[in-house]
């Protein structure tokens, strides 16, 4: 079964309770996974902001 976090609502849904037109985050394996939506993407975002850092530090960026 998958698992959803719903934007909107902030609860957890499965493919069974999920809306149609919900914003939502997902799917994830276990309930537990996608109650933690929000902080795995916070971690997701905040690991490749560091990687483009050190991708542009290493002169890999276009010059403009």
């Amino acid at each position: 079964m998958a698992y959803w976090y719903n934007l909107g609502t902030g609860a957890v849904e499965t493919d069974d309770t999920r809306g149609q037109g919900a914003d939502v985050l997902g799917p994830y394996g276990t309930e537990d996974e996608a109650r933690r939506a929000l902080e795995t993407a916070r971690e997701n975002t905040e690991r490749w902001d560091e990687e483009d850092r050190e991708w542009d530090e290493r002169g890999a960026a276009p010059k403009d």
